[in-house]
């Protein structure tokens, strides 16, 4: 059994399959952070982070929905972030140069929304609001443009929760160590990223961080599908990944052959181990 879903029905998935004797994996929930550290290249990194936040609507498992900004990273990077999703195209797929299409019901839409309510409520900054996205002849559409929060903090909602639309969340802290031990203490475990110049910087971060997919200076870190895809603590249940050999052994089984051609001079089998010599 294979299962990609929320983390309440991954763990339920899991449980039973696993009572009743069945191989499984069960990948659940996300919150993908993105580390960026005084040392980047705001535009690179602001460039990055709105096709990894905004992509798909937001609607990915491997979006990036929280960026964590180290020190004097904080404005520089929520200024680029505002200007350019302030900037994004929204309308329908079929659209010509289209950068965010709808959510994929109406339901959703309104369910993404509340979370930016809640956020307001909640005591965070909001940079950009798109509950007030209006498409020119498509006002039927479950459209929803990019919101951006600032100042947001552990305890909030918008931060605790996968919101799986197109709201990206800032936090702030004050050094390299604070950023890996706010990712680590996270529920999920999925995917996370950091965007730095500093070889030394990038080394820690891929060593201290406790994520199944580390990407440095890469914003979503499935390159190709050959690499183990899939994360750690509430984010998989399971002891083996999608892809790659994982994947392979996963829908397997391994079968064991041992054989021997004996000639008619062969010695009789006695009451040892038998072997190959």
């Amino acid at each position: 059994m294979s299962f990609v879903g929320s983390t309440p029905i991954a763990q339920y998935i899991y449980e039973t399959c696993a009572k009743n004797g069945k191989r499984v994996q069960a990948l659940g929930g996300a919150k993908n952070h993105a580390v960026v550290l005084p040392d980047a290249d705001f535009d690179f990194a602001a460039d990055a982070l709105i096709g990894a936040a905004y992509g798909s609507a937001g609607e990915r498992c491997m979006a990036i929905s929280a960026v964590v900004a180290v020190g004097e990273a904080g404005d520089a990077i929520v200024d680029r972030l505002k200007d350019r999703a302030a900037k994004l195209k929204i309308g329908p797929g079929s659209g010509k140069d289209v950068d965010m299409g709808p959510l994929i019901t109406c339901v959703h839409r309104d369910k993404v929304a509340g979370y930016v309510d809640k956020g307001i409520a909640e005591g965070a900054k909001l940079v950009l609001d798109g509950r007030k996205c209006n498409v020119p002849q498509h006002e039927g559409g479950f459209f929803l443009g990019p919101s951006l929060f600032d100042d947001v903090r552990p305890e909030m909602s918008i931060y605790k929760d996968e919101i799986f639309g197109p709201v990206l969340v800032v936090l702030r802290t004050k050094s390299l160590d604070e950023a890996i031990a706010l990712i680590n203490a996270n529920a999920y475990a999925n995917g996370t990223a950091v965007f730095t110049r500093s070889g030394g910087a990038a080394r820690k971060f891929e060593r201290e961080i406790e994520v199944g997919m580390v990407g440095i200076n890469v914003p979503i870190p499935v390159p190709i599908a050959f690499y183990s895809f899939g994360g750690w603590r509430n984010s998989l249940f399971g002891d083996t990944h999608v892809h790659g050999m994982e994947g392979v052994r996963f829908y397997t089984r391994g079968k064991v052959v041992t054989s021997r051609w004996p000639d008619a001079n062969a010695l009789p089998a006695g009451f040892n181990m038998p072997t190959l010599g």
